[in-house]
């Protein structure tokens, strides 16, 4: 079965070489031609930094990479650009702060091709640059197990999807386009279940590791809807108010002997601050 592998970019000119790179070298391509295969198809979000630039003199001599470009839409309207344009069978959503095991994308579809899932996740997702002091401080504000990006025993089943048939993704006419943080939520929703886990599929993902970063991503992941409406904006504004902010960074800053987590967290909370009052004042959720 052909796979089409979607990239949305947006500002990610230091990330987006590497992760092409190891795409490039996945096994998954060397099948049979004409019985499978894989395309890599990029969509530029509209960047203001030099990934467009950079995406241009990318060029590999047995892999292809199909650029597309859209104004800035956020990541859903992109994926869902990118889906419209793939020949695959098989969608294969990844973030281009992400490089893969040279397996990756083999043992992700595997449970689609046996016909054991219609959809898949890996919760083989390691961090990294786990080395970086701010990209520790994200693990331990998420409550993830050290080097990795998810708790300790995660389910095997989540709302978000790293692999789905085709048919299933235009069957539910694609993701959600507010530009939110959970835009890639909605196609579980939409769809009425979620996906399983494809073991052995090993990937890496890069946690901020710059406090500009930090304040970036705590902004646009604060610019959501919560389950409990209002309610639920107001628990979160007084989680991230000052005095609970400077409580839990000192209290985890001990815990886990990293002084440097109440700086973490007081900029990661300012940031959510101001997201929410954003969102709340224009409904805008874009980064």
């Amino acid at each position: 079965m052909k796979v089409s592998v979607i990239i949305p970019t947006y500002n990610e000119e230091k990330v987006i070489v590497e992760c092409l790179e190891s795409l490039s070298e996945q096994t998954y391509k060397d099948l049979p031609a004409g019985k499978a295969g894989m395309e890599t198809i990029v969509i530029d979000d509209g960047s203001t930094d030099s990934t467009l630039s950079v995406l241009n003199t990318i060029h590999y001599s047995q892999f292809t990479i199909h650029l597309l470009r859209q104004k800035h839409l956020g990541p859903g309207e992109a994926r869902n650009l990118g889906a419209k344009h793939a020949r695959g069978e098989i969608l294969v959503f990844v973030d281009a702060d992400m490089t893969f095991d040279k397996d990756f994308i083999r043992d992700l579809v595997a449970p689609i091709i046996n016909g054991d899932s219609k959809g898949t996740f890996s919760k083989n997702e390691f961090v990294s640059n786990i080395d970086n002091g701010w990209s520790l401080c994200w693990g331990i504000n998420q409550g993830w197990e050290k080097g990795k990006r998810h708790p300790k025993d995660y389910p095997n089943t989540q709302k978000v999807f790293r692999a789905i048939l085709k048919s299933e993704f235009d069957s539910a006419e694609g993701f959600d386009i507010g530009g939110h943080y959970t835009d890639d939520w909605s196609l579980s929703k939409k769809l009425g279940y979620e996906a399983t886990v494809a073991p052995g599929a090993k990937f890496y993902h890069v946690n901020p590791d710059t406090l500009g970063e930090v304040f970036n991503q705590s902004k646009w992941a604060a610019k959501r809807e919560y389950k409990l409406g209002w309610l639920g904006k107001l628990v979160v504004l007084g989680r991230t108010s000052l005095p609970i902010s400077l409580i839990t960074g000192v209290v985890k800053s001990l815990i886990y002997i990293r002084p440097q987590f109440l700086i973490f967290k007081l900029v990661y909370d300012f940031a959510a601050l101001i997201g929410i009052l954003e969102y709340i004042l224009t409904g805008r959720g874009f980064k």
